[in-house]
């Protein structure tokens, strides 16, 4: 999985990329489960909290941003 450190550092693009690529892989592994053949249920889990890690560091960028431009 991915740091926290290591999304602070990428563009927000990155991050979204980075979530996009996430919220697929989440896609497949509900597929998996579905027909019974997942072989690592908390997979799932941790790529839920690293797509809210995503967002939680796109949000705070996005308020880093607005608050330097007052």
């Amino acid at each position: 999985m991915i740091k926290v450190n290591e999304l602070r550092n990428m563009t927000v693009e990155e991050i979204r990329i980075k979530e996009e690529s996430f919220k697929k892989e989440l896609y497949a592994l509900r597929s998996e489960a579905e027909a019974g053949r997942i072989e690592k249920p908390h997979k799932m889990g941790e790529i839920r909290r690293a797509i809210a890690r995503c967002e939680t560091i796109i949000r705070e960028k996005s308020n880093a941003k607005g608050k330097l431009e007052k």
